[in-house]
């Protein structure tokens, strides 16, 4: 019989029980000798069943006394767990208090073997540096970059393999040549001139296309590879192959392309921070940028975060060294930015004729009326739909669902009311509180918005663009000078050729509004990323406002408000940081959430060792787990979910913790984790670590 070196496997086993979380040994057998090697796949038994798992390393001898089980074979000899993505894996599941196989099956995507067989292994080095300014020609144009003072300087370092890290507040120039994707193209090339890859990503598919034709335009075609969700298992798959066997040498994408192997990574950037869609919603719930940080890290690349505006996370990395600030200065901001009014709430006065049929404050028509003379206009709506909330006429009670208490909503002017939760039709029934019969709309749609705004501006076109999630997989609309009115929801609103004219903030109040942490700094984002897309102030007075922010209160100085009209989202963010640090919230402070029985997290309070500084929350009730998220405008009541047997499973509990305590507070939670899943208790509470926002 042939000896096998290193004979002994050790093996992540892909079981998703929290208490197995650890490498598990198995003999090799000598004609999977040559197969078996560090980051493969595997087949093992386990427990009796064949489960999936991959080969870490091998060793001479076993630390474990016993009889080992031999590996039952090797899946693909395509050693996709490196050594690199195995240490990043293991910093994210260790960072939110995870298990490293769930952490795996968010980094390696599905195998499929045609994809591995049809692409060839050997090919030339895609770092060729002869046309894009190598060591033999440092000259590379700035381009967008020359508008800020370290932007010169951060692309030559960039280029010199250095590992710069910096916070890039962009000028609002969307859709210019000096827009933020012609900005990461800059820099994507910096990085291959100095013989390294780039990983850029991105929050959604139109982001993604509008960075694509920039880096073909500097860089070619087949430097680098997109990485999305909505890609078939072998596209996808084929895509990743080509980054970790070295066909390219970048990547781009959105969340699903974090984890990407780049050889020689140089650059990760991201854009827009604060977007939702940069949160995993699976588990153990890992946020973009800290995956990206820990690629950087470990790969000794330079960092980039760019955006409008800046998170409160971000401007705690700023403040703690992590990164450097890197922005224009406020003659260059005066220049970009576009002029900003406020409109509506006591200012201008009543509204009539086309205004009041729209429901517009007086200056906001008058400006949308000036400016279709020159281009096409941007009406942002806080909400899809067309009635999403309903109230009585007559005492303005929400208007609740009679079989789970969910708001109530109308899809159409001709539909019957129906819950937003269950979907349920409403019943004919009067309000509960006054016996009224009559409805009125609590808040307005995107449909709703532009049948009015139709009627308001006859003869004037009228393209509507909902959620990002309605359009997913389809072509952006197309935009041009002409003039139009273009209704859109934050997130989905589509850049026109040349800018618009002017745009249009409805509801300022819904955003402010929002009962969460960061309620400020996302009505700041999302404001801005809409004032972005509008011609800048140069040659306009104060009468021919370019935005028009309606509804925001002025009974008090609203500190978002005062940043988007002087374009000063840096002054926000440290400012909701200061007041994060005074009050000891996030990202000041590490903070966690339980959600489960009340009996369980209550015993969990009394009887855990919490760290020292911890400061424990009271047990709330949270809404059932099918609820969609709500709207500022009708949150629901707070409702514990039960599970089949009666037992109440929607309560949470808030942990907060200085930052210093954040390893012993995971380490708690994650034995807490592993102990409910050895005893198999369906008690044990759901987690979620590393909370920046509370709502």
């Amino acid at each position: 019989m042939t000896s096998v070196p290193d004979p002994i496997a050790s093996v992540v086993v892909d079981v998703g029980l929290a208490h197995l979380d650890r490498l598990f040994e198995y003999t090799i057998p000598p004609e999977l000798d040559d197969a078996a090697q560090p980051g493969v796949r595997v087949k093992v038994t386990f427990a009796g069943r064949v489960v999936s798992g991959f080969l870490v390393s091998r060793a001479a001898t076993a630390t474990h006394p016993g009889r080992l089980a031999p590996l039952r074979t090797v899946v693909s000899t395509e050693a996709v767990l490196t050594p690199t993505l195995l240490g990043i894996t293991r910093r994210i599941a260790q960072r939110y208090a995870g298990t490293l196989p769930d952490v795996l099956r968010l980094a390696v995507p599905p195998r499929h073997a045609g994809a591995e067989k049809a692409l060839p292994r050997d090919v030339a080095d895609p770092v060729d540096l002869t046309d894009v300014g190598g060591p033999a020609d440092p000259a590379i144009d700035a381009g967008p970059w020359a508008a800020y003072p370290a932007g010169p300087a951060f692309l030559r370092r960039l280029r010199d393999g250095q590992a710069p890290a910096a916070s890039w507040l962009a000028l609002p120039q969307a859709g210019g040549p000096d827009d933020w994707p012609s900005a990461f193209a800059v820099a994507a090339q910096a990085a291959l001139a100095g013989g390294r890859g780039f990983l850029l990503v991105v929050p959604d598919y139109r982001d993604v296309a509008r960075l694509e034709r920039a880096l073909i335009e500097r860089l070619g075609p087949r430097r680098f590879v997109r990485l999305t969700a909505d890609q078939g298992p072998q596209a996808r798959y084929t895509a990743w192959l080509k980054v970790l066997r070295g066909h390219v040498a970048g990547a781009i994408g959105t969340r699903s392309a974090a984890f990407a192997p780049v050889r020689r990574l140089g650059l990760v950037a991201w854009w827009d921070d604060g977007d939702d869609l940069y949160e995993e919603p699976r588990s153990p719930y890992p946020h973009v940028r800290e995956v990206l940080a820990a690629q950087a890290e470990a790969a000794g690349a330079a960092l980039l975060s760019g955006g409008y505006t800046r998170t409160v996370t971000i401007a705690q990395w700023v403040a703690d060294g992590r990164m450097r600030a890197l922005s224009a200065d406020r003659h260059r901001i005066r220049e970009a930015a576009p002029a900003v009014t406020l409109a509506g709430e006591g200012r201008g006065g009543e509204a009539d004729g086309a205004a009041a049929r729209a429901h517009l404050p007086p200056a906001a028509w008058r400006a949308a009326r000036a400016a279709l003379e020159e281009g096409p206009v941007l009406v942002q709506v806080p909400r899809r739909g067309y009635l999403p909330a309903l109230t009585c006429q007559d005492c303005r009670t929400p208007a609740r669902c009679g079989q789970c208490g969910g708001p109530l909503a109308l899809d159409a002017a001709s539909d019957r009311p129906s819950c937003r939760w269950c979907a349920r039709p409403a019943a004919p029934q009067g309000c509960p509180a006054c016996g009224s019969a009559r409805w009125r709309s609590a808040v307005v749609g995107h449909r709703r918005t532009a049948e009015e705004l139709g009627r308001a501006f006859p003869g004037v076109p009228v393209l509507t663009c909902g959620s990002r999630a309605e359009a997913a997989g389809q072509p952006p609309p197309v935009v041009d000078e002409r003039p139009r009115l273009v209704i859109a929801t934050p997130g989905a609103e589509p850049v026109a050729a040349g800018g618009y004219a002017a745009a249009l903030l409805l509801d300022a109040w819904a955003f402010l509004d929002r009962p969460a942490l960061d309620a400020a700094q996302e009505a700041l984002r999302r404001w801005t990323a809409a004032a972005a897309l509008v011609r800048p102030a140069r040659g306009t007075t104060g009468r021919q406002a370019r935005v028009v922010l309606c509804g925001a209160p002025d009974h008090m100085a609203i500190p978002p408000v005062e940043a988007l009209v002087r374009w000063a989202p840096d002054w926000l963010a440290d400012r909701e940081l200061a007041e994060r640090r005074e009050l000891g919230l996030p990202p000041a402070a590490w903070m966690a959430q339980l959600t489960g029985p009340r009996a369980e997290l209550d015993r969990l309070r009394r009887t855990l060792h919490w760290p020292a500084q911890a400061l424990l929350g009271d047990l709330a009730a949270t809404m059932p787990a099918s609820t969609p998220s709500s709207t500022p405008s009708s949150t629901p009541s707070s409702m514990p979910a039960t599970d089949g047997e009666g037992a109440d499973r929607g309560y949470r509990m808030l942990v907060r913790v200085p930052r210093e305590q954040a390893a012993a507070l995971n380490e708690l939670l994650a034995g807490v984790r592993a102990h409910g899943s050895a005893r198999r208790d369906p008690a044990t509470p759901a987690l979620r670590v590393g909370l920046t926002d509370v709502g």
